[in-house]
């Protein structure tokens, strides 16, 4: 690959014309949010829109999500994914394409992705250019292991020679993209500890499992173990984020459950992760003799962006917002099903910004509050023709 794209005019002539459109088709999916394996609307929308461009998009096999080539069907093929879910939040901000859907909301940008995939995709079939863009518009990217794995399933990824995406990231400000070579997320797990015991009166606890305290011992105890029998610098961070027992204050439960992610930095300490938390749920429940089931879900190893991907990304930002929009990012914990196209193929993904400028305090992702500023889907659209193009002639 080389680290410089060539520059197009598709972008700027496409966004002149179609610009205010792409804003209102993004606020149209932000009102309409469809939670994983259910985007039957946004799927339909997005097939209306690329059939009157003349494109031919093909639903995925699960019956949502789909992807759509375009170009000349020769030569290299160069991906460009967007994910399309929601999550399941109420929207809490005051606009006018606040989400119609009582708890579910576009809270991580998944609707920017999708028009600004979108919007590159129709640029680009406008023409002058050799070889396949393949866009991939891809379900359940906020189930574990992720809607990804369809589009593998369905053989999309046959034949693509690189993968590229861009995720909105509120603490860049818009016209910024940050970028990195090498992982920039996290492998991301699922975990469910249900624990059971015959239950009891409160005043007899050692008459029968004290469930409640045998539950907070393994919330507590299992993040700490795990920080002295992992490497520190495999970055593991167990963080529990529901935990539920009993209905009565005097009555010791019959059962219990915690629910909460892993997340860890490191590939290696990631495959060996599930049955070292088995052991020590084990370990700590049996001075209590109650049972544990652990339901350990593997959810999605880190996205490694390939060096020579990286470099041509950072190249078509350059070229496309001018040499201070690319800077430099940190990897994440956060999780991205994307790992799975670059297990297979080399790519990138960039973290695109949607901050207004001067704004102090930005909703995080997964907020209901989460908003962005419109002007990133101009930026995305010149980024992604700029990096495809550049692919292609590489």
């Amino acid at each position: 690959m080389t680290a410089r794209p060539p520059s197009s005019p598709l972008a700027d002539a496409w966004l002149v014309e179609h610009g205010a459109d792409l804003v209102a088709l993004r606020r149209d999916l932000h009102a309409h949010p469809e939670l994983g394996h259910s985007e039957h609307r946004t799927t339909a929308l997005l097939v209306e829109r690329l059939t009157a461009a003349g494109l031919s998009p093909k639903v995925l096999s699960t019956g949502t999500g789909l992807v759509c080539d375009v170009g000349s069907g020769d030569g290299p093929i160069v991906m460009l994914r967007a994910d399309i879910d929601a999550l399941p939040l109420d929207d809490e901000k005051t606009v006018p394409y606040r989400s119609t859907v009582p708890g579910s909301c576009h809270a991580c940008g998944h609707d920017v992705h999708t028009a600004a995939v979108l919007g590159a995709g129709l640029a680009l079939a406008q023409g002058g250019f050799e070889g396949t863009v393949r866009l991939v518009f891809q379900p359940a990217e906020e189930l574990m292991p992720g809607g990804a794995l369809v589009v593998l399933a369905d053989g999309w990824l046959e034949g693509v020679g690189s993968a590229f995406a861009l995720h909105c990231d509120p603490a860049l400000d818009v016209g910024l993209v940050g970028l990195k070579a090498g992982a920039i997320t996290a492998a991301s797990d699922a975990l469910q500890i249900v624990l059971t015991g015959p239950g009891g009166h409160t005043s007899r606890p050692q008459n029968t499992v004290d469930l409640v305290h045998t539950l907070a011992s393994v919330a507590t105890g299992l993040p700490q173990a795990l920080s002295r029998l992992v490497d520190p610098r495999a970055g593991l961070c167990l963080v529990w984020g529901h935990m539920a027992a009993g209905v009565a204050g005097n009555a010791i439960p019959r059962s219990g459950t915690l629910k909460g992610t892993l997340r860890v930095l490191d590939k290696d300490a990631w495959g060996r992760a599930p049955e070292l938390v088995e052991r020590l749920v084990g370990e700590l429940v049996a001075p209590y003799g109650a049972e544990a089931q652990v339901h350990y879900t593997r959810g999605v190893p880190p996205v490694v962006n390939d060096a020579s991907a990286n470099a041509l990304l950072t190249a078509a930002v350059r070229m496309a917002l001018g040499p201070g929009a690319a800077v430099p990012t940190l990897q994440s914990l956060g999780g991205e099903d994307f790992a799975w196209y670059l297990d297979r193929v080399p790519g990138a993904m960039a973290r695109l910004g949607v901050r207004p400028p001067g704004q102090q305090h930005p909703h995080d992702l997964h907020q209901g509050a989460f908003d962005v500023d419109e002007s990133a889907l101009a930026v995305a659209v010149r980024v992604l023709v700029g990096v495809a193009l550049g692919a292609l002639s590489a």
